[in-house]
């Protein structure tokens, strides 16, 4: 069964196919949403607003979400005590 996780504004997409949620700030994710942009693979399901996380998808399509990893995290069955221990 396919599951599917709410990325915002009624975007959805496979859990199965996720293979990583990273913060856009960095030059080498930035580098990485360009280059998507560039080859047709980016996702744009911000609805305008701010990127506030980048979903990077098995299938090398990159999804960009409005809502951050801190609010994607529960819809993805974490703790946010769980998000904070990986920093420590």
């Amino acid at each position: 069964m396919i599951q599917l996780v709410n990325i915002g504004f009624g975007n959805l997409v496979s859990l199965q196919r996720l293979i990583a949620i990273v913060s856009p700030d960095s030059a080498p994710v930035k580098r990485l949403v360009q280059e998507s942009r560039d080859r047709g693979m980016l996702i744009d399901a911000t609805y305008g607003r701010k990127t506030a996380s980048v979903l990077i998808m098995d299938s090398d399509h990159v999804v960009l979400s409005a809502l951050s990893t801190e609010k994607l995290a529960p819809r993805l069955g974490m703790t946010p005590q769980e998000l904070t221990e990986e920093e420590g």
